[in-house]
């Protein structure tokens, strides 16, 4: 369970990249939304609902990941740019 939440806070891994983690998950994110919207033609309003779902389960998964870290906004964890994109 903790290498899942490991793999979604830092976004597949993008967060344990070493220079501009938050800026390679934007640019991810950015490619993926470009793709479910003008590639697999997705709903607007379906792509709204997956995203509060994900910023749900990320406020749990955030918090159990730093729980025990000293540093309380870790880089790695990049989920919030998914969110914000």
């Amino acid at each position: 369970m903790n290498k899942i939440n490991f793999l979604f806070v830092t976004l597949f891994g993008i967060g344990k990249l070493k220079k501009i983690p938050g800026s390679y998950a934007s640019l991810v994110t950015t490619i993926f939304l470009f793709f479910l919207f003008h590639i697999l033609s997705f709903s607007p309003n379906v792509v709204l609902i997956v995203v509060i779902i994900v910023f749900i389960i990320s406020l749990y998964a955030v918090n159990i990941f730093i729980k025990d870290l000293d540093n309380k906004d870790p880089k790695e964890v990049v989920i919030d740019e998914f969110i914000g994109q």
